[in-house]
């Protein structure tokens, strides 16, 4: 799994990113995202790489986010 930053122009992107969610619902904003993470998904190919990006993702929560038991 490759950490290092690769976009060429990650500003640009996260310019774009913000775009395609203004005057979204919430719930509108997460479909966007979820329908993007497995277009993303798609692109890898690889279910090793993929698998480790979860974990990866799901380790670095916010810690001062509580979870209800």
């Amino acid at each position: 799994m490759n950490t290092e930053p690769r976009i060429p122009d990650p500003d640009g992107f996260y310019a774009a990113l913000l775009a395609a969610h203004e005057g979204r619902s919430e719930a509108q904003s997460a479909d966007l995202n979820a329908r993007l993470v497995l277009l993303l998904a798609n692109q890898c190919t690889d279910q090793g790489v993929l698998l480790a990006c979860i974990q990866a993702a799901a380790a670095a929560e916010d810690p001062t986010t509580t979870h209800a038991p």
